[in-house]
């Protein structure tokens, strides 16, 4: 038996073992198990790790909503997971409630829409707070580069948009920015009891599946029901927020985000 743990590259060589074990007529089960911090792995209801990503980083917002409100027109700005999927930033701010604008990848923005809408929000309310996914706004910081596995070298968005919104507060005479970058205080969190109960369970139905024979196939819940795919499909590409899901639109509501911000 042969476990492979990952997302779509993972599960693409995953697939890749399974045809050549076939072709040389090997006895061996080879079962892949979603794993993803920016649950963007395709069909399954979510990854594990993703419960206690949102809860950490919803904590990080509540740090960066502190330091906004400890002076006038503070904006707090936090970079949160998310290279092609904005699930970790949407839900975070969902979870805590604080967040004034949302940047995700599926949603491209004009640089003149979130000057008007930070201008609003700290002239009604004196502080702001922002959740950016790190690949969000990539239209302004693209590398064009790739990295030596052939995956797209990502620009910082964070610091843009902190270096570029401090200089329009200080043409306005007013404000600052407060930027956190958490990265790895984020990914190397202690496992939340949900998580540990989920990734308990994808374990055994992994070796459940292996066990009755099947092969080239992951392993994850569909409408909380376990489920098989070929391997194959899971390495086609990856899960994105859907702009028109109730979630997204919940999300845009709670921080009161301009039409011109949302996507829709």
């Amino acid at each position: 038996m042969v476990f492979t743990v990952g997302g779509d590259g993972t599960q693409a060589a995953s697939h890749m073992l399974y045809v050549e074990a076939k072709k040389r007529g090997m006895p061996v089960s080879i079962i892949g198990v979603p794993k993803s911090i920016d649950n963007d792995i395709l069909f399954f209801d979510k990854t594990f790790g993703f419960d206690s990503a949102v809860a950490s980083a919803s904590e990080v917002i509540r740090n960066a909503w502190i330091e906004a409100t400890s002076c006038e027109h503070g904006v707090g700005i936090v970079k949160l997971m998310g290279r092609d999927a904005g699930y970790v930033a949407m839900h975070a701010a969902l979870a805590s409630t604080l967040v004034d604008l949302v940047m995700i990848p599926e949603v491209n923005v004009k640089l003149e829409d979130v000057y008007s809408h930070v201008d609003k929000v700290l002239a009604r309310k004196g502080f702001m707070v922002i959740a950016v996914a790190e690949g969000a706004g990539q239209e302004f910081v693209s590398t064009g580069e790739k990295d030596a596995t052939g995956h797209t070298k990502y620009g910082d968005v964070g610091t843009f948009m902190r270096d570029n919104l401090n200089k329009h507060l200080k043409e306005k005479g007013c404000g600052r920015c407060f930027y956190i970058d958490p990265s790895y205080i984020i990914r190397s969190v202690a496992i939340r009891p949900n998580d540990h109960i989920y990734c308990s369970r994808l374990s055994r139905d992994a070796v459940h599946t292996a066990m009755r024979g099947y092969t080239g196939v992951c392993i994850g819940p569909i409408h909380n029901i376990i489920s098989m795919i070929p391997s194959e499909l899971i390495a086609s590409g990856k899960k994105k927020v859907s702009i028109k899901s109730s979630a997204w639109q919940s999300c845009v509501q709670s921080c009161n985000m301009p039409l011109s911000l949302s996507g829709m």
